[in-house]
């Protein structure tokens, strides 16, 4: 299934892609698509006819494909050609910091860059939503507790993050730096995450090319890992990294966002995103 939730900033409603590629309100069936739906509702969903749902007209707007999540948790240099870049080691074990949940906005909602900002960059990377409570998982059973997946632009202040003092987090936590969506694509649909190309352009210009082949920890390790740390509940969302082409690392010298430019990117099998760049 492609879940979605369409509409106005905070009013948004339930819906799915039918196999036509329509939208479909599930607004009878369920109240949302967030963590208490996952958890509860996916085989009911998946038993529906869509054809039988009703459809939604026009092109309304495409809100985050997720709703109320609890902890957006970044994985940081988990691609090796993306810490060859940065001149940065591997990782030994994987490199985990927060993003703020009030940074999440829609897959189409403009980039908007923050007062003071100088470095604004984008990230495209894959994203896991959870589906069920996981705790000090194995990694063996630990796909068992994924949901779906969906594409999300880790968008990302340099300066912020790098220059001013302590985490990462104060680069990644602004306004609409989580655009998360199209659609949340189910795991049935996704037999291997491990095997998706991944891409994002600014103005026409491919940056980054990669595949999710290439991450140092794969997706049940992660899920497994973080496990050990937090409790994972439904909802929550992991982003797994991202590959090279950052504008960080374009030789010879960084390049970063500017209003008015047009950033999009796309996972293979989950959809595309496009955001225009705003003060």
């Amino acid at each position: 299934m492609k879940l979605v939730r369409y509409g106005k900033k905070g009013k948004e409603k339930p819906g799915l892609l039918d196999t036509d590629g329509r939208l479909r309100d599930l607004s009878e069936v369920v109240p949302d698509i967030n963590g208490w739906v996952l958890s509860k509702y996916l085989p009911r969903l998946a038993r529906l006819r869509p054809g039988k749902l009703p459809l939604v007209k026009g092109r309304p707007r495409l809100g985050p494909c997720v709703g109320g999540v609890g902890k957006f948790i970044c994985i940081g240099l988990n691609y090796k050609d993306h810490a060859d870049e940065t001149g940065a080691a591997y990782p030994q074990e994987p490199v985990v910091f927060l993003k703020a949940t009030s940074a999440i906005s829609g897959p189409f909602d403009p980039i908007v860059i923050p007062r003071g900002s100088t470095k604004t960059d984008w990230e495209v990377e894959l994203g896991v939503v959870i589906g069920r409570t996981a705790k000090y998982v194995t990694e063996a059973d630990a796909m068992e507790y994924v949901a779906g997946y969906c594409v999300i632009n880790d968008v990302s202040e340099r300066s912020f993050q790098l220059e001013r003092g302590g985490q990462w987090d104060k680069g990644k936590g602004c306004d609409s730096f989580g655009p998360i969506g199209p659609y949340l694509v189910t795991r049935d649909e996704v037999p291997d995450p491990q095997n998706l190309r991944l891409w994002l352009e600014v103005d026409g210009r491919r940056y980054q090319e990669g595949h999710t082949r290439n991450m140092i920890f794969g997706v049940a390790r992660l899920v497994s890992y973080v496990s050990h740390f937090m409790s994972l509940q439904p909802g929550d969302i992991i982003s797994t990294g991202t590959p090279a082409g950052v504008g960080l690392g374009q030789k010879p010298e960084p390049v970063y966002l500017r209003p008015g430019q047009v950033v999009r990117l796309g996972i293979e099998r989950l959809g595309e995103q496009q955001q225009v760049v705003a003060e």
